[in-house]
């Protein structure tokens, strides 16, 4: 049999979303045994600082150093692939990468790759205001040949109340600032919506939402099962939901 790797997992980010990502993983693994299912390690470390309101003031508390502990302590216990589930933390992909001693999936990256694979040119993005205005998916989306398109002032403030007052808090979404503010991209044109934060995996998760998004949580959960030598399921090859 082939050495798969353990996947090491920094967690806590938001706690709910961890979960849901480690169920990802074993529903789009093809397995009928349990010792056919990955090896994972999971640091679910909830009280890392915001990495929104670092980003947006960096006067506040620095997450990067608490992440780059916790990644080195996964490789250590044997993880040979990293994976955050927290789209915003990718702001500290290239800090995380140059000191932790295990290579770390990107999932802004892996995300591109999926939408420009499957011949999408105009994206909407749904995500923290940190994510936004750090333009993480804005720049590799661009770098793609693909064109960018987010919600006006209204429709972000009402993905940040889902993103921090409805999920962070153990509440359920609201639904109606949730199509507002994708109702404003597809009224600028775009072809495919990007759920670009872990708790909006949970929205996807819970009600149906229609056609046209990509979850980027499950972009990365499926590039993990590839990574470290799971076998995807033939279901889970376009995540872009019909």
């Amino acid at each position: 049999m082939e050495q798969k790797l353990t996947l090491g997992v920094i967690g806590g980010l938001g706690p709910i979303a961890t979960a849901h990502f480690m169920e990802l993983i074993i529903r789009m693994t093809e397995a009928r045994t349990d010792q056919e299912h990955l090896d994972m390690i999971i640091y679910n470390h909830p009280s890392i600082p915001d990495r929104t309101g670092y980003i947006l003031d960096p006067s506040k508390p620095n997450p990067l150093p608490e992440m780059i502990r916790i990644g080195n302590a996964l490789a250590r216990q044997g993880a040979g692939l990293i994976a955050i589930p927290c789209m915003t933390a990718h702001y500290f992909h290239r800090d995380l990468t140059g000191y932790i001693q295990a290579p770390i999936v990107h999932a802004i990256h892996e995300t591109c790759v999926h939408l420009k694979k499957h011949g999408i040119r105009r994206v909407g993005i749904l995500a923290t205001d940190g994510t936004i205005r750090s333009k993480l998916f804005q720049r590799e989306l661009e770098n793609h040949g693909m064109e960018t398109l987010i919600p006006g002032p209204e429709g972000q403030k009402c993905i940040m109340s889902v993103i921090y007052d409805d999920i962070k808090a153990n509440k359920p979404a609201g639904m109606d600032k949730f199509e507002l503010a994708s109702r404003q991209l597809r009224d600028q044109g775009a072809e495919a919506i990007i759920l670009g934060c872990t708790e909006l995996s949970l929205v996807k998760r819970d009600y149906p939402i229609g056609a046209g998004y990509l979850d980027a949580m499950e972009v990365l959960a499926r590039r993990c099962v590839i990574a470290c030598g799971g076998k995807l399921k033939e279901e889970y090859q376009n995540l872009i939901t019909k």
